[in-house]
């Protein structure tokens, strides 16, 4: 296995608008993922997030309003984010006739100068992680979609 791009889709009964903010918004993004976000989400926007109270650094690369929303993750707090020293998480967001596909790509696992071994288990961490995290954004959505 080559270990060096997690990728994911899914479809969601709501639109990209919708969508968007849930995957963007700190609000948000606590809902389905992390257990605290703080950060603003505008390209450049430096903050963190914190799974069980560890805190790791999140910057934002891109939002651009309702088709993708990137970042990068899990460098130090305080450290600029760079390939070396973080992941980069890419969400794209498609209309659908019957609401949004949302693909997310991660990278950054043969970056980071681990051996064999690290980047297998760190991917592998990974894949579990997203595949109990991404199902959870429907039900955040829908709520979204209902305060609107």
């Amino acid at each position: 296995m080559d270990h060096s791009t997690l990728e994911r889709e899914i479809h969601i009964e709501a639109p990209p608008e919708v969508v968007f903010d849930v995957v963007s918004n700190p609000e948000h993004v606590r809902e389905w993922w992390p257990d605290e976000a703080e950060y603003p989400a505008e390209p450049g926007g430096a903050g963190r997030i914190a799974f069980g109270g560890n805190w790791v650094g999140f910057t934002v690369v891109d939002a651009t309003p309702p088709k993708l929303f990137s970042f990068r993750w899990t460098h130090a707090e305080g450290e600029t984010a760079t390939q070396d020293n973080s992941f980069l998480v890419v969400f794209e967001l498609e209309p659908t006739a019957t609401g949004t596909r949302l693909r997310m790509t991660e990278t950054g696992f043969r970056e980071r100068g681990w051996d064999e071994a690290k980047i297998a288990a760190e991917y592998a961490d990974h894949v579990s992680g997203w595949d109990h995290f991404l199902p959870r954004i429907p039900a955040t959505t829908a709520k979204a979609g209902a305060r609107q």
